[in-house]
């Protein structure tokens, strides 16, 4: 609590003294009003931390039979048919170094494994309205996990790979009863070892936990299950450090779920992950209302303070992860959840888990889908994939506690910076006609941020051609953001601004402000 009070008096009376204040940002036109405000960051204590790696996307198993409201999205983006040869694809994930790819999705509670020990037939999934998720098992060749895992080393990735919960298991009443059959899985598991395949960690299941999508399966026998994906992973990666980390249970939050599960599964599960679809289906109409909503937006938070609660008051040391988010449901929505206006979701969401303590975000999808950070057809990023670029290279693993006393319209978050000195403010601004000059104001600074022989302040303004908000074009400080003719990702430059000036942040824009000259002690 050190780090919450005494901040309400001081930062009113910089907000009030901050309306004299006056300047003009070079970067930004002006469009409409002009309004003034403060970001105070405290800057004694971290409130939270994230992975270095705490960006992560996912791949799913969809076939391209996967289609909704009449829709088909998913194209050749599925785990079994993805063209792992694409330079674009290569670049895109090497770009972040050491990236995390959750492999998993609905399907993964369908999967066989072709292990040599596997009896039954290795076919594809087949579309069957009959069939829970609309599709019969389908299977993963070996030839196919080698391909996979050759592309994972080449591009430097972080594999988390969901197992197949449902094997072994009865369905009744909505309800898959019984212990996990885990066979096929240890069988995979050994060849992967086998095989020298580095896998960053397991996870059981897919959105079983709860009232379940489609089957649910009770608290008490899931963490029995992944207590015994524990002792297979001990077992099989005996000798061996680091040892993959288990996961689980990959579903939607329930309180009084997760909380019986994590009491019961001990020390079992390294991570607990939760899904988050927030903004509802991907056929409503009036998506980027929600998105632009504060109100909105905010909503989540009570989840994310939920489970924080709940593992702070647990016996074992598990952290919570996103393991897998879309906002919108159902494969998402096009020129909305693949266009610039998800930014605006897409870094609130990163920012608002940080402060929760949330490890590791993952996005539903790596490509596929209407949300893909890649294009389904072309592997061309999509405005949310320079987003998730810039998080990841400027934004460190140290959160801070950030308020902005001005407009609701305006959400910030700010981190110790990523690899240099000083701190990274996040400035989205949800106004469609209000240019806002934010004052940086940093408690607990042991150097002073201004000064004629100090290095200025580094800005990244990220805006959409003539603020259209469904553009696929994100502008990086006025200039378009694309690959080049060998599937380069482009370099992502700053401006350079006085430090001593606000930053400005136009209207349906997003700026990430590094600022190095600065020490704070929560950073020291």
């Amino acid at each position: 609590m050190g780090c919450l009070i005494r901040l309400l008096g001081l930062c009113l009376w910089m907000y009030l003294a901050s309306l004299s204040f006056i300047s003009v940002g070079a970067m930004c036109a002006r469009v409409g009003e002009v309004e003034k405000g403060i970001v105070l960051v405290h800057g004694k204590c971290a409130i939270g931390r994230i992975d270095d790696d705490f960006v992560c996307a996912t791949l799913d198993w969809w076939p391209p039979q996967k289609c909704d409201y009449g829709k088909c999205s998913w194209g050749h983006a599925s785990l079994l048919n993805l063209d792992l040869n694409n330079k674009i694809l290569l670049n895109a994930v090497k770009a972040f170094s050491s990236m995390k790819i959750r492999v998993g999705g609905t399907l993964q509670d369908k999967v066989i494994y072709g292990t040599e020990d596997n009896r039954e037939p290795c076919t594809p999934f087949v579309l069957n309205a009959n069939e829970m998720f609309g599709f019969t098992r389908g299977c993963l060749p070996m030839k196919r996990w080698d391909e996979l895992n050759s592309f994972f080393q080449k591009a430097g990735a972080k594999v988390i790979f969901g197992l197949n919960e449902l094997a072994g298991k009865s369905i009744k009443s909505g309800f898959a009863v019984g212990p996990w059959n885990y066979t096929n899985a240890e069988s995979l598991i050994r060849y992967t070892v086998r095989k020298k395949y580095h896998i960053h960690g397991w996870e059981l299941g897919n959105e079983l936990c709860g009232h379940g999508i489609g089957v649910s399966v009770a608290a008490d026998q899931y963490a029995s299950d992944v207590a015994s994906l524990r002792k297979i992973v001990q077992n099989e990666y005996r000798g061996i450090v680091p040892k993959p980390l288990v996961i689980a249970p990959g579903g939607f939050f329930d309180a009084d779920w997760f909380k019986e599960f994590i009491s019961k599964s001990g020390k079992s599960a390294d991570v607990v992950t939760h899904h988050i679809y927030n903004l509802g289906p991907g056929v409503d109409d009036h998506l980027i209302e929600s998105i632009l909503n504060p109100s909105r937006l905010d909503g989540v938070a009570d989840t994310f303070r939920s489970l924080k609660g709940i593992l702070q008051n647990s016996t074992n040391k598990a952290k919570s992860w996103v393991g897998e988010a879309g906002g919108a449901y159902n494969s998402g929505h096009h020129l909305v959840s693949d266009a610039f206006v998800y930014s605006f979701w897409y870094l609130d969401q990163l920012g608002m888990s940080a402060v929760y303590d949330t490890r590791t975000y993952c996005r539903q999808s790596l490509i596929g889908g209407n949300y893909g950070l890649l294009n389904t057809s072309t592997f061309m990023p999509n405005p949310d994939y320079y987003s998730a670029l810039l998080w990841h290279r400027l934004m460190g693993q140290r959160v801070l506690l950030t308020t902005f006393y001005g407009t609701k319209k305006i959400r910030t978050y700010a981190h110790c910076a990523k690899e240099s000195k000083g701190v990274t403010i996040l400035v989205l601004n949800l106004d469609s006609s209000t240019t806002v000059e934010v004052n940086v104001d940093l408690k607990f600074n042991k150097l002073p941020h201004s000064g004629v022989h100090e290095p200025a302040r580094r800005e990244y303004h990220l805006t959409a051609p003539e603020r259209n908000l469904h553009s696929q074009i994100m502008l990086l400080n006025g200039k378009i953001l694309s690959v080049n003719s060998a599937g380069e990702i482009p370099p992502l430059e700053p401006i350079y601004v006085d430090s001593t000036k606000p930053i400005t942040v136009g209207p349906l824009s997003i700026v990430f402000a590094h600022i190095p000259n600065v020490i704070l002690a929560a950073c020291s």
